[in-house]
């Protein structure tokens, strides 16, 4: 006989999935009560998915289970334990104080007269009442089943429900979004609410639509319009310069069907459009194994993405054809009155201290659209008097002072929130912090907040540029002169915060000088 060990050839187990588990919480004072339930429902399946079981011993015991898992599935629940009736306070703390309506409570009993039947049944909210006598192994695996059956039809229709207010909630908020730089944001942070959130996520579409427009291309093609994790800063790129391999087919797919797919670690939703050839919104380093309720929620989304996507260009076209109108107003005024680029600069500086002192993105957008307008009023200055280099006299400062409430005349009567907000800043901007300003002799806070704004930064830029009738100051000297019409002719509270980020302010202007007159 040979000494030589033999080993068995090694046999890899074959690991099957993971289905999980449906919690079964066992309730009884008596521990043979476990062992046999144990022991009767040991091979117990449902669903691919067997039983965890969990014990307690008294009442006490299974309310603190009760806040500890908020998964059980089913509950076996004795009604006779420390007393005649701590299941039925149980079953009342179950419902009424930890608030479950889903786990399915199942009462048994080995002393039916200590709690009548038909009076706990009619008293409290539980699903079935059984004497441990007639209990048998099948009967109680009977009973399981159906309880299980109900349990997960339960948490499917919240499922449905938990998702469908996360979806209203994800359009009311994506619908909510006018910024192409938010829009991503918001699908992350929406995506994320769905899914439990994930690493890189991508939003692609046409050429057509990018932030950063490429000229004699295929439209057909799809482009990274913007994205976060991998794929930020890549806008513009073509999708298969950015996503190759297995995923690449996934987007093929995704866009030929016109449809969701999905694998372990990504997925690609296509997003249809009525103006463009469609979109498709790729997201990989999926946090979990995707349900079909997840998938549906998905596909949902998906087309409100596109819809608000379209939504957010339309809102951007009106803004910049807002934006450009007014622009063009402005520079009109600025070579009608040889002011360079002076409200270009006034722009920046506000939507800056605006910024600074906590103004909303919408009313720094607000107050950058309407403030190139603050001057309009000046066309009805006679150019004789605009371009005096001598001093005024009392008559014609009346006249200068004039176009103030001219630009707002001009300007009020709009129904448009931005046309009614440049009539303000129009008139009030020469307002003084101290009263003594026009047209109205406005003071204080009952300036509005553009105005006093305004009425800085016009200054501040009027004072550091050259006109017709004075040389440009120093920063030196500007910077005093502001400090001392700090609380008389400006907001004091302005001022500070002016001075505090005057590097900035000065940045604006080495940024954007008054072209050289030839």
């Amino acid at each position: 006989m040979s000494d030589e060990i033999l080993f068995a050839e090694d046999i890899e187990e074959e690991i099957g999935e993971d289905h999980g588990t449906w919690k079964v919480l066992i309730v009884d004072d008596e521990p043979e009560v476990h062992a046999v339930t144990k022991l009767a429902l040991s091979d117990f399946v449902f669903q691919e998915k067997r039983l965890e079981f969990i014990s307690a011993y008294n009442g006490k015991q299974a309310k603190q289970l009760f806040l500890e898992h908020n998964d059980i599935a089913v509950v076996l629940l004795d009604v006779v334990m420390e007393t005649d009736d701590a299941g039925l306070k149980v079953a009342d703390f179950v419902r009424n104080e930890a608030m479950n309506n889903f786990t399915r409570i199942i009462l048994r009993t080995g002393q039916p007269g200590q709690a009548p039947e038909r009076d706990v049944i009619i008293n409290y909210d539980i699903n079935d009442y059984k004497s441990k006598t007639e209990l048998t192994a099948q009967k109680l695996f009977t009973v399981v089943i159906a309880a299980l059956r109900s349990y997960r039809d339960i948490t499917v229709i919240e499922e449905n429900r938990i998702g469908l207010e996360k979806i209203i909630s994800a359009s009311a908020d994506l619908f909510s979004i006018h910024s192409l730089e938010h829009f991503i944001d918001g699908i992350v942070q929406q995506l994320a609410s769905l899914l439990g959130g994930s690493k890189d996520c991508a939003y692609l579409t046409s050429a057509v639509a990018c932030p950063r427009p490429i000229e004699n291309i295929d439209s057909s093609q799809l482009f990274v319009f913007t994205g976060k994790g991998e794929y930020q800063h890549r806008e513009g790129e073509r999708l298969e310069e950015v996503i190759s391999g297995k995923q690449l087919e996934s987007c093929q797919k995704a866009l030929q069907n016109k449809s969701l797919v999905y694998e372990d670690e990504y997925l690609v939703a296509y997003c249809k459009s009525k103006s463009m050839r469609g979109s498709l919104l790729y997201m990989s380093g999926l946090p979990r194994k995707l349900t079909k309720i997840d998938k549906r929620l998905v596909e949902i989304f998906a087309q409100n993405v596109q819809i608000a996507f379209d939504n957010v260009l339309l809102n951007k076209d009106i803004e910049d054809t807002q934006r450009e109108i007014i622009e063009r107003i402005g520079q009109a005024l600025e070579y009608h009155f040889g002011e360079g680029k002076h409200i270009l600069r006034v722009v920046k500086m506000c939507e800056l201290l605006g910024s600074k002192i906590g103004l909303s993105e919408d009313e720094i957008k607000m107050l950058g659209l309407a403030v190139p307008l603050h001057d309009i009023g000046k066309f009805k200055i006679p150019e004789v008097i605009l371009n005096k280099a001598d001093k005024l006299s009392d008559s014609e400062r009346k006249v200068v002072q004039n176009h103030a409430e001219f630009g707002y005349l001009v300007l009020k009567n709009s129904k448009r929130p931005l046309i009614r907000t440049a009539a303000l800043i129009a008139r009030d901007h020469h307002e003084y912090w101290n009263g003594k300003g026009y047209p109205r002799g406005k003071y204080g806070e009952e300036i509005h907040i553009f105005c006093r704004i305004t009425a800085l930064v016009d200054a501040y830029d009027a004072l550091r540029h050259s006109r017709n009738y004075k040389e440009a100051w120093p920063l030196e000297k500007v910077v005093e002169n502001i400090k001392q019409q700090k609380g008389l002719q400006f907001d004091p509270s302005l001022v500070d915060v002016l001075l505090e980020n005057i590097d900035a302010i000065e940045q604006i202007i080495a940024d954007n000088p008054d072209p050289l007159v030839e």
